[in-house]
């Protein structure tokens, strides 16, 4: 199901086609900033779908915003898609590092993104996108090796944000081997002595934390919410399983120790995940690849990593993500929540509130939307 991310960037050229997925992280370029090419619209408009369910109102927890490689996506390419059919009511920005400063100290230099993500809200505000509140909330990156010094910085934040500021998203992804690229410096960074003074911080704030990092180091979120048992913490992308370099061709006993942990990890109270970027085609699919994949091909490849994720969470902690615009590489936003509703379908109505808006509204604490 899932295969190196770094795949991905080495061949920006064809994989929106094929759906070769790296998902040694499922948005490594953010981490690296190594720029992100665009989707292919004409190949995505050649599939278009009745909406389901349309009523539903959705958060969107996790899409980013950012000028990269030539590629615009920013409040009027982000209002198309949710403009698709779906009610998304609201969104949450994630870290990309986009926008970053130029100059100046150099761990303040991210909140040039949290300046511009505050300037795209207000265009959403002004009602000329639509109804749906974008980028109603955001969190941002700092560096959590500050420690307890963390304080001051967290504090620019969120005065830059106007108040959007919700806390920080850490990429910690490191594998020893040689064929995995790492996010971070180091192992164990969401583990440090340092990263936890500074998560203390964040629950004396009543920030969050988004958490990023690949399936072997999930233990690693269970140790942390447990030494900050009042911190919320989101997993990220379903705790991002890899399947390539040494995890290739190991399907089955990837998806057991990636569930056993995933299981772990959702007996904490205090950690939500999100439900979304992954793959859908791999390099052994057959069907026609001069089509987009459809809602019920993305909820098939999809639906044992959400539906376990919503067992170790239960749907109150569980939280639906577009992931967009990397996961506009490989299906609309359009297709993306049917399958999603797809996947819901026999869930009862507030298990459905819950996972499309209620989680997510309040683990971010977005306010008049929280059931």
């Amino acid at each position: 199901m899932f295969l190196n991310y770094v795949t991905l960037q080495v061949s920006h050229a064809w994989a929106h086609r094929s759906n070769i997925v790296a998902y040694v992280a499922g948005d490594n370029s953010m981490a690296a900033n190594t720029g992100q090419i665009g989707p292919d619209d004409e190949w995505l408009e050649k599939l278009d779908e009745p909406v389901l369910e349309p009523g539903i109102p959705v958060v969107d927890p996790h899409h980013h915003l950012w000028l990269r490689a030539g590629y615009s996506y920013l409040m009027p390419e982000l209002a198309a898609d949710i403009s698709s059919g779906h009610k998304i009511v609201a969104t949450v920005f994630a870290e990309c590092h986009s926008m970053y400063r130029q100059d100046g100290p150099e761990e303040e230099r991210a909140l040039g993104e949290t300046e511009f993500v505050t300037g795209q809200a207000a265009m959403s505000a002004s009602g000329e996108f639509g109804p749906t509140r974008a980028c109603q909330v955001m969190f941002g990156n700092v560096d959590m090796t500050l420690g307890d010094s963390v304080e001051p910085l967290l504090e620019k934040h969120i005065t830059s944000s106007g108040g959007r500021f919700r806390g920080v998203r850490y990429s910690t992804g490191w594998d020893a081997h040689e064929k995995i690229r790492n996010v971070a410096s180091d192992a164990g960074l969401l583990v440090d002595r340092r990263t936890k003074d500074a998560a203390a911080v964040l629950a004396r704030m009543g920030l969050e934390l988004d958490s990023w990092l690949y399936h072997p180091q999930l233990d690693e979120v269970a140790e942390l919410a447990d030494a900050t048992p009042e911190l919320t913490i989101v997993l990220n992308h379903v705790g991002t399983p890899i399947l390539g370099g040494p995890y290739r061709g190991k399907r089955d006993e990837v998806f057991k120790d990636w569930r056993e942990k995933i299981l772990r990890v959702g007996e904490r109270e205090n950690v939500f995940v999100k439900l979304g970027a992954l793959p859908i085609r791999m390099p052994d699919y057959e069907g026609d690849r001069s089509l987009p994949p459809g809602s019920e091909e993305v909820a098939a490849a999809w639906r044992p990593w959400i539906e376990t994720c919503i067992e170790a969470f239960t749907p109150a902690r569980s939280m639906f993500e577009s992931n967009f615009p990397v996961q506009k590489r490989w299906c609309s936003y359009q297709v993306c929540w049917n399958a999603f509703k797809r996947i819901a379908a026999d869930y009862s109505e507030q298990e459905k509130n819950n996972l499309f808006a209620g989680a997510a509204a309040r683990a971010y604490r977005i306010s008049g939307l929280s059931a």
